[in-house]
């Protein structure tokens, strides 16, 4: 559903950001983009939303190349950004003009339901708390029913009661219309708590370093043997993302618990 094709990026004052990145994710795959500060997850996600250009590679969204931005792809910023002067509602249905006013209701109500919102569409963004804002956010993102959707930390700035709560209702909404999900993530446990696949990459510039399967059923239990096994090998690989190539190489085969964090 989403390739990338030997993506690269290098800014006008001749920073390289990516360099030959290619990943590809199948139709309704959920993908986690861990790694250090400089290693472009954002400028990745950024480039697949349109929001940037490559300066060499290919994105593809099933058959069609990206080139800006596209209707097939939905993004989750850090921040809520809802508009002040549209109620909860008229974020959610922001972007349903083409829709008849029948369906576009029905599929705010629906959307507001799955978040736990249910009471909420006539409150104003700023009448709701940091979480309330952010669930309408994803809301927003899943009534378009995008093929591709883009999480750019979206819980980073939550507490831990309130990312366990998104992360349940973020799963919900993803069941019902399958959307390939690509996440940026500092927080390992969330990478594996959400994603099928954890991918590891290295900075300066930003490649890809290792792509690791999380092959447990959901809901995903973070005391289970499996997914301490699963968060083991993504912190070692997260050690060597930042060790240098060669230290790395050697390292890569070593069974030693890591210490990144």
């Amino acid at each position: 559903m989403l390739r990338l094709d030997a993506l690269s990026k290098i800014y006008a004052d001749g920073t390289e950001a990516l360099q030959s990145v290619s990943l590809e994710l199948g139709a309704g795959e959920i993908v986690a983009l861990v790694g250090g500060s400089g290693c472009g997850k954002t400028t990745l996600l950024r480039l697949i939303a349109g929001l940037d250009t490559p300066s060499s590679g290919i994105i593809h969204v099933g058959s069609e190349e990206v080139r800006g931005p596209h209707a097939a792809v939905g993004i989750v910023f850090q921040e809520p950004r809802l508009l002040p002067w549209l109620t909860v509602a008229g974020n959610i249905g922001f972007g349903l003009e083409q829709l008849t006013t029948r369906e576009r209701q029905s599929r705010i109500d629906h959307a507001l339901d799955k978040v736990g919102l249910a009471t909420y569409g006539g409150r104003w963004p700023r009448e709701l708390s940091g979480g309330q804002q952010q669930r309408i956010a994803i809301a927003r993102a899943f009534v378009t029913m995008p093929k591709v959707l883009l999480l750019d930390e979206p819980f980073s700035a939550l507490d831990a009661f309130t990312r366990k709560s998104l992360h349940a209702h973020l799963l919900a909404l993803w069941q019902e219309t399958r959307p390939t999900i690509l996440m940026v993530t500092h927080d390992v446990e969330e990478a594996i708590t959400l994603a099928d696949r954890v991918v590891v990459m290295r900075p300066h510039p930003g490649r890809l370093l290792e792509t690791i399967s999380v092959n447990q059923p959901r809901p995903r239990d973070v005391l289970a043997v499996g997914f301490d096994k699963v968060k083991r090998r993504t912190l070692h690989a997260l050690d060597r993302s930042l060790q240098p190539e060669k230290q790395s190489a050697q390292a890569q085969g070593s069974d030693e618990f890591s210490h990144w964090w």
